[in-house]
């Protein structure tokens, strides 16, 4: 396991401006000369901004009836009973990555939420197919943080950027967090999982995720505002510069296939696909996207007005149609959803005994040491 300085080196320093052309732009009035074919409109945005909300309210419901299933054994059956959710182990990426460590491992699918592996996989996979597509298409945070930070820039006319000696180094931090949770799995032998995951603590992860934000306290009710206002100001403040998990796809990413490809030729130099870009990525000086900061939200290709400029790509292939995209994505995420759930390792394994002794006193479970 790479350690977290290593991974902040050798990784983040090449792979967020990998691809870079230091060459200066044309001025406007060389761009004005130049003659282009105009693209015809291109609804890509509305197709991303319906993928988003399709799984913010997918996460809604995953999020209600967990709450509902809790509250049945907090009150002692005294509520409706709603089976659990198993896509709510999607917000548990520790567990899946302790899982995935197991099952390669032993063999053997863990019965205590398999799904957060299941879905872990997916993620990574649909990043590698579809860059960091991820983050700006399915993450219910990624999408938050945009609707932030778009709100800010209708209310106050900008979003603040942090200059570029700064802006490296916070980048690095997410990659930190991994690393230093990358190497807490690592360190864990096959024993050290099996106890973890049938721990008291283990079993109910899912619902101390939950409580912490049900019971909240006075540092981490400061910590979650300080997110929230400074996403209104920063472009996606949390997944830039703090989310873990944005960077284990990232890291996928990199070694992905399709690319976001700009033909010099054809470019009429009107930077407006690096002004669209919410990764503030230089899109108008290069000739790949490489950097694993990409999110293939796609919002330069769709900016674009010049016909055959820019496209997304399998290498040098022609132009990868955004129907394909999604349905890549698509493919993916319901495949492993169906073997997972057809060869019954989509649903934990844990006796309702154990939830009604576990859940109620999930507060007071201490971490195993």
């Amino acid at each position: 396991m790479v350690g977290p300085g290593a991974v902040h080196h050798a990784i983040f320093y090449r792979a967020a401006d990998l691809g870079r052309d230091t060459t200066a732009p044309p001025s406007p009035a060389a761009s004005a000369r130049k003659s282009f074919t105009r693209r015809r409109p291109d609804r890509t945005p509305f197709v991303r901004r319906t993928v988003q909300a399709a799984f913010v309210l997918l996460n809604l419901w995953i999020g209600a009836r967990f709450y509902f299933f809790v509250r049945y054994y907090e009150t002692g059956g005294q509520t409706v009973f709603v089976s659990r959710p198993p896509g709510v182990e999607g917000w548990l990426p520790i567990a899946g990555l302790m899982n995935l460590k197991y099952t390669l491992l032993t063999g053997v699918v863990p019965d205590v939420h398999p799904a957060a592996m299941f879905l872990l996989v997916a993620f990574v996979l649909i990043s590698f197919v579809a860059r960091k597509a991820f983050c700006s298409w399915l993450c219910p945070v990624g999408t938050l943080s945009e609707w932030l930070w778009e709100g800010g820039r209708e209310i106050f006319g900008k979003n603040v950027q942090a200059p570029r000696w700064l802006d490296i180094p916070l980048r690095g931090v997410k990659y930190l967090l991994l690393g230093f949770f990358g190497y807490a799995v690592a360190s864990m032998t096959v024993p050290d999982l099996r106890g973890f995951a049938n721990s008291s603590y283990g079993l109910v992860a899912d619902v101390k995720m939950l409580n912490f934000f049900r019971h909240v306290g006075t540092t981490g009710a400061i910590v979650l505002a300080a997110l929230l206002v400074g996403s209104v100001f920063v472009k996606n403040l949390w997944c830039r510069y703090l989310c873990p998990y944005g960077a284990l796809v990232g890291l996928a990413a990199l070694v992905s296939p399709t690319r976001i490809r700009r033909e010099a030729g054809a470019c009429i130099d009107c930077a407006k696909c690096a002004k669209a870009c919410p990764s503030l990525l230089p899109v108008d000086r290069l000739v790949t996207v490489k950097s694993a900061e990409c999110t293939g939200c796609l919002e330069c290709v769709a900016v674009c007005p010049a016909e055959g400029a820019l496209r997304l790509s399998v290498g040098r292939s022609r132009a990868v149609p955004t129907w394909a995209f999604v349905a890549a994505m698509a493919v993916i995420f319901v495949g492993i959803f169906g073997y997972a759930n057809l060869t019954g390792r989509w649903h934990s394994n844990i006796p309702d005994a154990d939830y009604g002794e576990l859940i109620p006193a999930a507060d007071v479970l201490a971490h195993p040491q």
